[in-house]
């Protein structure tokens, strides 16, 4: 059965920004006297929004953290990114071309772990904003990835607009991650995977693609 709709994950997949959003979590941290590595963050906390990834560095480095000081922490970090990303297009090569040419072949939502400001403030700047029919945010769902929530969601919010007509299963999404492949398999959606943050050997899924500028939108219409 042919593919009906593409959920694209936001960081890693569309936007370069996981160095960014690394260089954000490093230095908040570090104002709180809590260290945090490179490889630590890729290994351990890439896959969780950003109140999940505060929890649970806070809870392995033995700290008891309020909600309202996670809370601060994240909007700390939020105002880190935003000028880390200034006048930077964060986009990855292709990534532009890549959702313009699927959004003028159906439908394409978003389901991300990054706040929905920050998804928006870059799809603006890039002239991209109009090309979604449905975003899916870290706030919008009770529990993030690699709970399926966020693409339920997002499937949800497709068939708000397009009469119910679409099932999970006719949707594919395009993930970077170990958590994010997960979240979309339990969900019921396809899956392919972009080695752009982890090697290909790493990911599980329908299919691998080395890079965003690599999907072929005319093979999802014939799958």
């Amino acid at each position: 059965m042919p593919i009906r709709a593409i959920v694209f994950d936001f960081d890693g997949v569309l936007a370069n920004s996981e160095p960014l959003h690394y260089q954000a979590f490093r230095d908040v941290l570090a104002d709180a006297r809590v260290d945090l590595t490179e490889p630590d963050y890729y290994a351990r906390y890439l896959g969780y929004d950003d109140v999940g990834a505060f929890r649970v560095i806070g809870r392995d480095r033995g700290q008891s953290w309020s909600e309202q000081f996670v809370a601060d922490l994240v909007a700390e970090k939020a105002r880190r990114m935003e000028l880390l990303e200034a006048e930077v297009s964060i986009l990855f090569p292709g990534a532009a071309e890549t959702v313009r040419r699927a959004a003028q072949t159906m439908p394409v939502a978003i389901a991300s772990g990054a706040l929905g400001a920050e998804i928006r403030r870059v799809l603006v700047r890039e002239r991209l904003l109009d090309c979604f029919c449905a975003i899916v945010a870290a706030e919008d769902t009770p529990k993030s990835k690699p709970s399926p929530d966020p693409y339920l969601h997002a499937v949800a919010q497709l068939n708000a607009q397009y009469g119910g007509s679409i099932a999970a299963h006719e949707c594919v999404a395009i993930e970077d991650s170990v958590w994010g492949l997960e979240s979309a398999r339990a969900a019921g959606l396809k899956t392919i995977g972009v080695a752009q943050t982890y090697a290909a050997e790493a990911l599980t899924a329908d299919w691998i693609i080395p890079s965003i500028a690599n999907l072929d939108i005319e093979r999802l219409c014939r799958e």
